[in-house]
């Protein structure tokens, strides 16, 4: 059957469920939805990182992040000798370096960019020049 608006008919099937069971306007299938402050897991996970915790170095004691405790044991067991602790720092320090290089600033403008830089440099002055005028009637 197809769609008939005249007679009532109704092609029921894939995506098109029965007219009765279909939701009513305004009303969705999950009344509650996500509740109202339920964390994500990247949420839960950089708060944990984030906590702080007192360790011993060189008879001192010094608060620092889990974070920089876990990083702190990384290198350190890379450091004595431990294959799977180098191989994973040295792919933590490849990843960290090429998102600096990323991130890195250009300090360099093209050509054209120069241009429209100096055509708004000379606009600004043009206008500012103008307001002092004004300001300063002789």
């Amino acid at each position: 059957m197809k769609d008939d608006p005249k007679n009532g008919t109704y092609d029921v099937g894939y995506g098109k469920p029965p007219k009765h069971a279909q939701f009513k306007k305004g009303e969705s299938g999950n009344l509650n939805g996500r509740p109202k402050g339920t964390l994500n897991l990247a949420t839960v996970l950089e708060r944990t990182l984030r906590e702080e915790v007192v360790i011993n170095e060189n008879g001192r004691r010094k608060v620092i992040t889990k974070l920089e405790a876990a990083i702190t044991q990384l290198v350190n067991k890379a450091a004595s000798g431990d294959g799977h602790a180098m191989r994973y720092l040295c792919h933590l320090v490849m990843s960290a370096e090429e998102r600096s290089v990323a991130i890195a600033p250009t300090t360099e403008f093209s050509e054209a960019d120069q241009k429209v830089m100096a055509n708004i440099l000379k606009r600004f002055q043009s206008s500012h020049m103008e307001g002092n005028n004004e300001a300063d009637p002789e």
